[in-house]
């Protein structure tokens, strides 16, 4: 059994993957956004456990991390939280700044997952238009933000396994009731990762859609790049990244 802190988890992509996780006799832990939304979640998913923090609010996000560390060592840490329709102080907020100050201030697990998009492929860095006030930056510049992350930290901790993945566009309430892509399949690659012993779910620094590697946007792979994104995430936040 697996210990397990999956990020937005009261609904969407999120909550299945909790569901399924439990299902498979891991212990999940829970976030929501309020205690409401979260004893819903209790119900829906059959966790026990949840904690509570709005991700726009980066003060939040850090007690979230103290939280997260009070409830004993993780085995697996999924990063699933995302906003869509939003502006772009709350995307560089919730999808950019929360992954990387959770990463940086809980206690490192064995596996680290993080949700990007297919979108990011239309993305760029835009490091100088990442703010935490007035940000200029779209939901694919803070999902290849996501990757850059991911991959960053799979070459400073290489004793962990960190990946990132593109859940596909999916009928959740942030993809739309049309959309074209299959559910099952949008949270299934995120609980393999966290639960196989595949080797070939035992590695570091890859990009997955439903369980098979695919190529990034070449910013991510630039190790530079990815320096310069951790440079900036820590001067804006004053959280530094650890080293090992």
């Amino acid at each position: 059994m697996a210990k397990i802190f999956i990020t937005g988890s009261t609904d969407g992509l999120g909550m299945l993957a909790a569901k399924s996780l439990v299902s498979l006799g891991h212990e999940v832990l829970l976030h929501a956004r309020n205690p409401e939304r979260g004893n819903q979640a209790l119900t829906k998913t059959g966790a026990t456990q949840f904690v509570t923090a709005d991700l726009t609010s980066m003060s939040d996000t850090i007690t979230l991390a103290k939280k997260v560390n009070d409830c004993g060592a993780f085995d697996v840490i999924i990063h699933n939280a995302g906003v869509y329709e939003a502006g772009s102080q709350q995307i560089a907020a919730v999808n950019t700044f929360a992954p990387y100050i959770l990463t940086c201030l809980i206690n490192k697990p064995k596996r680290l997952i993080y949700l990007s998009s297919g979108l990011h492929l239309s993305g760029k860095p835009n490091l100088e238009h990442l703010q935490v006030t007035d940000s200029k930056i779209s939901y694919a510049d803070s999902k290849l933000h996501v990757l850059m992350l991911a991959f960053a930290v799979a070459r400073m901790w290489p004793d962990i396994f960190s990946n990132a993945v593109n859940p596909g566009w999916v009928p959740t309430k942030m993809g739309g009731a049309g959309a074209p892509d299959d559910l099952e399949k949008g949270f299934k690659t995120q609980v393999w990762l966290a639960d196989s012993d595949d080797a070939q779910a035992k590695v570091s620094g890859r990009y997955f859609f439903h369980q098979q590697e695919r190529a990034t946007n070449p910013f991510a792979q630039q190790e530079k790049l990815q320096e310069q994104f951790i440079a900036r995430c820590a001067a804006i936040t004053n959280i530094r990244m650890p080293v090992t």
